[in-house]
């Protein structure tokens, strides 16, 4: 017998089913065969049957009331994190990816996948949790392969082609799923936004830029798990600007918080860090507002592009520049300028819901998908 389709537990996760003729309608099957898939579900544990739809009254017609499904909540948690440039966010969550407790640790990425993944399961390890570790996942800000390397990473000094899956495996015994950062933070955005359906973009905006896309409720990595790397796509603003990857040019240079910090140090403003140029921007300098404004109409135009091809319900924005307005109006006016009003009558364009714990929220779904699928 053919195993269940995968997108049975999400259906049952966010909602959008509840019952057989429910997942019969929205997988477009036969009835026989989402039943066939269910049995198979709740034979392994993964899904129970709990009473009946709505009140349990038959059905008119002389039909059968349906059983109401759910999935099986089992005890332990698992463990998730999103490393950033000179961060660590960490999370804890039930076995169904539901977000428990999440916290925000200093940790350098530069420092090596060695080092910085021994103090990443420290770290995690002190996190508050109950019951038994099913599993952990990790977001990193680079182009993730199958079976959790990274590859051609720009920001990641001494992590390309490293097994970090396999590292973290090892390290807490059990399974480990690893996910490029902005295809966890789509997931976990659009899954809480659309549920199991619909189509998004989910951008995120800070020290770089990097994009993930959600099609009918499914991540689309493409072909070289790539989809959606916006950030070295060459603007004709940036010059001749040298970027990380070894190009010139690119978007990067000029729309990320680090282009931002770049232009303003070579302006005699004193700024570290994007954190910084944002607060001048709050505390209304003209050139940090003028600078933010200019990455967030860049970043637009190469966008205008993606909306077009792929006509998504919703563009979402997170990271730190997501959280200055500046940068999100100018972001919305370019796209809103350089597409077809068909693309935009009913786009949306904010600031992603889950801020912080987008990424956490998508890994902690991958990571007990992953699990789910493994006892099939």
């Amino acid at each position: 017998m053919a195993r269940p389709h995968p997108r049975i537990t999400e259906l049952l996760a966010d909602g959008s089913a509840s019952s057989r003729s429910d997942i019969a309608r929205l997988l477009r099957v036969a009835p026989s065969t989402a039943s066939a898939w269910v049995g198979q579900l709740i034979d392994a544990g993964v899904v129970v049957e709990d009473g009946l739809v709505a009140s349990g009254v038959p059905l008119r017609g002389g039909g059968r009331p349906r059983r109401r499904l759910r999935l099986n909540r089992p005890p332990g948690h698992l463990l998730v994190a999103e490393l950033g440039g000179n961060h660590a966010r960490l999370g804890v969550t039930d076995r169904t990816g539901r977000l428990l407790h999440s916290t925000t640790s200093p940790l350098t990425v530069a420092d090596g996948p060695e080092q910085v993944l021994g103090s990443l399961a420290t770290l995690l390890r002190d996190q508050p949790a109950e019951g038994e570790l099913a599993g952990g996942g990790l977001a990193l800000p680079g182009p993730v392969q199958p079976g959790g390397t990274v590859r051609l990473p720009s920001r990641m000094p001494g992590w390309a082609g490293f097994p970090v899956q396999e590292a973290l495996t090892e390290s807490f015994g059990v399974p480990a799923v690893v996910e490029n950062d902005a295809n966890a933070m789509a997931l976990g955005e659009h899954r809480t936004q659309f549920g199991s359906e619909g189509d998004s973009i989910t951008v995120k905006a800070g020290t770089a830029i990097g994009s993930g896309i959600v099609i009918a409720g499914q991540l689309y990595r493409g072909a070289t798990f790539a989809a959606g790397d916006v950030t070295h796509t060459v603007v004709h603003a940036a010059g001749d600007r040298p970027c990380t990857c070894g190009k010139t040019g690119c978007l990067e240079t000029v729309a990320s918080g680090a282009g931002i910090v770049a232009r303003l140090v070579e302006q005699g403003i004193k700024v570290t860090n994007t954190a910084d140029a944002l607060a001048l921007a709050r505390d209304g300098d003209p050139e940090a507002t003028t600078m933010i404004r200019t990455a967030g109409s860049l970043l637009g135009e190469v966008l205008s592009s993606v909306v077009s091809f792929f006509n998504p319900q919703a563009l979402f924005l997170t990271g730190g520049l997501a959280s200055s307005q500046h940068f999100v109006t100018a972001v919305r006016a370019r796209i809103y300028d350089g597409c077809h009003p068909l693309m935009t009558e009913s786009l949306r364009i904010e600031a992603a819901s889950l801020g912080a714990d987008a990424a956490l929220a998508g890994t902690a779904l991958l990571t007990a998908a992953a699990i789910r699928d493994a006892t099939l």
